[in-house]
């Protein structure tokens, strides 16, 4: 701990690459550099990260003058990680960049960012359900599920609600463009172990190429007792590659693009054959299916990371992740680079937003519907399965509350009711101007970072966007001063869509199209706005806070 505490207090002390002039401070800036790279073959544990990763250094005394930046790397702004700790700084001008970033971080995988939304919750004071049992659920209550590890539904009851009132929902989804581990994974090529992978939903492919990759996602392992257990696991040293091929051997790549195979070209490279023959060497295992299936070297590193036997591990649903994290980035640190922003970001904006407008004990007293935030799963790829936004987990959830809530006989239907009551914001990334390409956009329509959630219309219901429902979400930016935009796509280009239309058409709900606004969508490492961040999370939690108001002074259909 000593050790890792020093490389990243040394890590905080960077020397200006201006000022130096002397054979010693070379030295020094290569050593420094040489225990960066230590530190990211062998990280501390995250509690300590956390606690040193902004230790502002002092300035170093000198006999000649020198000129050193204190400013920390931007992995993260905070200390302590806990709902509590964090949601009781978040004011008016407060921040909460620095808690996504922790978010991200952690969230590998679609199965890592369900885990810590559920521990945000728990920490939080919501109480876990499940949906096998019998739920009991009472006014100002505060709950959540989750169905997969990979989908989620938190709530929480107003303490005036009623029978019949409607349920404010924001909606988002756990998954992004990925590769996924075949079921077979192993084979082997020109002296070389590989990874046989999957592509999961429209990823830009190409920019997987050359990075620092490694593996996440959940196994089954076998218990002591015969039972078997689901852990989430993720190795965090980079273990993977995808590299390029030369320019010498592909000299027209700069002309005419580049193009890989996906099922050809698009694999990592693990090891060399003889790194593997020393583990077999070293360790021989009595179950041989999964080693036929996955190369020996990834399932030592996987029992290595979960301190188990290779011959426990009986099931495992893995992606390959990069392993940059998530940080600030330029002039003014005014940037997110991440991965994994679409759709995380909007995600986590609606977690704390949910969180944070339920913490103190008055926040529900004057509330008469049911706020919501609905996480689903598999989004880029149409969500039609039991953990996507086509499954009816949220509907469903919905009737539950309500028959729970139901303490007498409140007439027919109380379901169709609240729906007509209730209203739902889809958030979801969307595509911010790109200065170099700005033809790609719709002239009037070109959304910029650092100005706002962006509403998004299609007069094709690509999105579920109306009139009404955009009326309404930036009236309730204009009581807040928080600007808004609008997005439509060009005529000649196809339209993207979301779970909006899903969701809308599947019980008739009110729903509203958004996101924040980002660049290089789809790519392994995404950009968006810091300040779009902060602006997201306090319409959120505003939409929560006013929007039983705001509601009650426009009537369409009477």
């Amino acid at each position: 701990p000593y050790f890792h505490a020093f490389l990243y207090k040394l890590q905080n002390t960077r020397v200006s690459t201006e000022r130096v002039s002397t054979v010693h401070q070379l030295r020094e800036m290569a050593a420094i550099t040489r225990l960066q790279q230590l530190q990211l073959l062998h990280p501390p544990p995250l509690t300590l990260r956390r606690s040193l990763l902004f230790h502002k250094p002092k300035q170093l005394t000198r006999s000649r003058p020198r000129s050193f930046s204190t400013s920390p790397i931007l992995c993260s702004n905070n200390s302590h990680n806990t709902p509590e700790s964090s949601a009781s700084t978040v004011g008016a001008n407060a921040s909460i960049v620095g808690d996504l970033l922790d978010y991200l971080n952690e969230s590998w995988t679609h199965f890592h960012a369900t885990a810590e939304a559920k521990r945000q919750l728990i920490a939080a004071g919501f109480h876990l359900l499940n949906e096998n049992d019998e739920w009991d659920l009472k006014p100002g209550g505060r709950y959540f599920f989750t169905r997969n590890m990979s989908c989620l539904v938190a709530f929480s009851v107003g303490e005036k609600y009623t029978v019949g009132n409607g349920f404010h929902v924001i909606a988002a989804h756990t998954d992004s463009p990925c590769l996924k581990l075949k079921p077979r994974s192993a084979s082997s090529k020109s002296g070389y172990l590989m990874i046989n992978v999957q592509t999961y939903g429209g990823g830009l492919w190409h920019t997987w190429f050359d990075r620092d990759l490694s593996v996440a996602g959940r196994v089954i392992l076998r218990g002591s007792n015969g039972s078997f257990v689901h852990k989430l696991v993720k190795v965090k040293r980079p273990l993977l590659r995808i590299p390029t091929l030369a320019i010498h051997l592909d000299r027209t790549v700069n002309k005419d693009g580049f193009k890989p195979n996906v099922e050809t070209q698009l694999i990592p490279l693990l090891a060399s054959k003889l790194e593997e023959a020393s583990v077999e060497t070293k360790e021989k295992s009595t179950t041989t299916s999964s080693k036929a299936a996955h190369h020996p070297l990834l399932m030592q590193a996987l029992s290595d990371e979960l301190k188990s036997n290779i011959d426990d591990i009986v099931s495992i649903e893995l992606n390959v992740c990069d392993t940059q994290p998530s940080c600030l980035g330029g002039g003014n640190d005014g940037f997110i680079f991440s991965g994994r922003l679409d759709n995380l970001a909007s995600s986590y904006c609606a977690l704390r937003a949910l969180i944070d407008s339920c913490k103190s004990p008055g926040d529900l007293s004057s509330e008469q519907a049911i706020r919501m935030v609905a996480l689903f799963d598999n989004e880029e790829v149409g969500s039609g399965s039991i953990q996507g936004a086509g499954a009816p987990t949220m509907f469903q959830a919905m009737r539950r509350i309500i028959s729970c809530l139901a303490d007498t006989y409140v007439g027919e239907g109380a379901f169709e009711r609240a729906i007509r009551k209730s209203f739902l914001v889809s958030a979801d990334m969307a595509h911010g101007v790109h200065p170099n390409f700005m033809d790609k956009h719709e002239e009037h329509h070109r959304p910029e970072m650092q100005k706002g959630l962006v509403i998004k219309h299609n007069a094709n219901q690509r999105y579920a966007t109306s009139g009404v429902t955009s009326f309404l979400f930036k009236e309730i930016g204009k009581i807040h001063n928080l600007p808004t935009q609008e997005f439509v796509v060009r005529n000649d280009m196809g339209c993207g869509s979301t779970i909006g239309p899903i969701l809308a058409s599947g019980a008739g709900i009110r729903t509203v199209d958004c996101g924040i606004p980002q660049l290089s969508m789809h790519s392994v490492r995404e950009i968006c706005g810091k300040e779009d961040i902060d602006i997201a999370y306090k319409h959120f939690k505003a939409f929560y806070q006013d929007f039983s108001s705001i509601d009650k002074k426009l009537d369409v259909d009477s």
